[in-house]
């Protein structure tokens, strides 16, 4: 008679790696170009100077410098007013 023993459930045994998101360089970190700044997803932090966006909405440094941040009152699409952070890169002298 072919039998096999209750081996549990794995219904629950299933869980995703965190995506690591959020800020990795600081305001008067110095930076390189090309550093990600931020891990994001959406676009929470906005893009300043010297700075550009991947596809993914991950900020990155475009020159060497320092990292500042800055708030900016920003319309959205409904016409309402919120704040925004600019993250900017100082250039390096």
């Amino acid at each position: 008679m072919a039998h096999k023993k209750a081996g549990g459930t794995t219904q629950n045994g299933r869980d995703s790696r965190a995506k690591r998101r959020g800020v990795k360089r600081f305001g008067s970190q110095t930076v390189s170009a090309g550093e990600v700044l931020i891990r994001q997803k959406g676009y929470w932090y906005r893009p300043g100077k010297n700075t550009y966006v991947g596809k993914d909405w991950t900020i990155h440094a475009g020159v060497d410098g320092m990292v500042h941040f800055s708030r900016k009152t920003a319309v959205t699409f409904s016409g309402a007013r919120k704040g925004v952070t600019m993250v900017h890169v100082l250039p390096s002298a």
